[in-house]
């Protein structure tokens, strides 16, 4: 049957899947707890060192053990029982959050003994996080894959702006006030970590019940199988080209570590403008994700990627110009909406184009390169705002995004000739281009 006489999913057909829902609502407490967690740990910190250099250690030990740990962890998430995985991550993550909360009880200032706390939760996430991806193709038929994916994207959106504004909540409350002294050990970080300890244990319960369609096949462990991720994203240009393209663009043109200096010395909106701008990217994304539900993707998917990363960067270089805040903001919504069906076409073509039972390795590259993209742009934004000021920093950056997007379509045709989002049509189009020079 041709693609044009398949019926057309629903905006909510991922749904019809119970293990869908359940894993939707897992995902959704786990990130709006972990991310609650962030504000918790940071204000812990800095509580106890008054650092700005100490915050950003916070980043680097939940970070690191993807830098140790990313080849084994995708080649475990192919050789043995995805789910299980999982739950067991969540269950060390979860045990790791107890040992911040019991330490946030005693008042304890031992700041290495909570830098080694982040590594234990870092090293859960960087082992969860690919068998995750991995999984989702079994929880739904393939005709709604690429739906579930952008629900995924959504659910995302709205715990990542949820989660830190619970997080900030939390601090607020005036337990000694409400409850008397007998809760008042309570207040601030404890009832934070207590809050990201529910939201693990709601995981561990929605999770628990899910039953995915297949199963990893066990094989022993080789120096040969862990690599053979690796060597099928260098292998893959259709991979490679994805996954390469977002990591030079959001390496290169990402502003968000430098909003503060945007909002008090560009913008002069002070604390309540820089809240502002922070939001203003995920409002952007939330509004594509959702509008994408509706009107998904059906052809010419790489090229609108291509545009969409495009747009990612003309955005960045009028929001390192402008000196309006109005400007800015409709700038930063620009960048997260274009961010965001990058994102889903990214992710649907790393699931699709990637064999069942290399999903996982494949998916634990590419949650290296979103680290790398992620957390080393924040150090590279800051390291360029340092030379040249952060208003140059910010606009080369974004010239920087543009340039890498034009050699990407000249450099990996198979990326610009990508049309539905199918496995069959990625996989024939993969094979047109494998024998091909990297040119158009």
């Amino acid at each position: 049957m041709s693609d044009a006489a398949q019926p057309s999913p629903s905006a909510t057909s991922a749904w019809e899947s119970r293990e869908f829902r359940f894993y939707s609502t897992a995902r959704l407490m786990g990130i709006m707890g972990a991310e609650a967690q962030s504000v918790g740990v940071a204000w812990q910190v800095y509580q106890i060192t008054h650092s700005a250099l100490a915050l950003g250690y916070t980043g680097l030990a939940l970070f690191l053990p993807g830098i140790f740990f990313v080849l084994p962890a995708g080649h475990i998430a192919d050789r043995y029982d995805r789910r299980t995985v999982i739950l067991t991550c969540y269950t060390v993550q979860a045990i790791a959050t107890f040992a911040l909360l019991w330490l946030a009880l005693h008042h304890s200032q031992n700041i290495w003994l909570i830098y080694a706390i982040l590594f234990v939760i870092g090293a859960g996430r960087c082992f969860s996080g690919p068998a995750a991806s991995a999984l989702v193709p079994s929880l739904v038929p393939k005709e709604h894959f690429v739906n579930a994916v952008t629900w995924g994207a959504s659910i995302f959106q709205i715990a990542n702006a949820t989660g830190p504004m619970i997080g900030g909540l939390l601090f607020t409350i005036p337990l000694a006030h409400l409850f008397g002294g007998r809760f008042a050990s309570f207040n601030g970080a404890p009832l934070v970590y207590a809050f990201t300890l529910f939201g693990l244990l709601s995981f561990l319960c929605f999770f628990s019940v899910i039953k995915p369609r297949g199963s990893a096949e066990k094989k022993g462990f080789t120096v040969d199988t862990m690599l053979a991720g690796l060597r099928y994203v260098i292998g893959t240009r259709l991979l490679l080209g994805s996954i390469s393209l977002d990591l030079f663009a959001v390496l290169l043109g990402g502003a968000a570590s430098l909003m503060p200096i945007f909002a008090v010395d560009i913008l002069h909106s002070g604390a309540n403008g820089l809240g502002l701008l922070r939001a203003m990217p995920s409002l952007g994304a939330l509004v594509v994700s959702l509008t994408l539900l509706v009107y998904p993707i059906k052809r010419r998917a790489g090229k609108i990627m291509l545009v969409c990363v495009g747009i990612f960067g003309v955005a960045t270089i009028i929001f390192g110009l402008s000196r309006n805040i109005v400007l800015s903001c409709i700038a930063l919504i620009f960048i997260g909406a274009s961010d965001m069906i990058s994102v889903v076409v990214r992710s649907s073509i790393l699931q699709l184009a990637t064999p069942p039972e290399m999903r996982g390795r494949v998916s634990s590259i590419n949650w290296l390169f979103i680290g790398v993209s992620n957390e080393v742009g924040e150090y590279e934004s800051g390291l360029t705002a340092h030379w040249w000021g952060a208003v140059r920093a910010v606009v080369i950056g974004g010239i920087a995004s543009v340039a890498v997007t034009g050699s990407w379509s000249i450099f990996f045709p198979a990326l610009r000739h990508a049309d539905t989002l199918t496995a069959e049509s990625l996989i024939a189009l993969e094979k047109q281009f494998s024998s091909m020079e990297p040119v158009s």
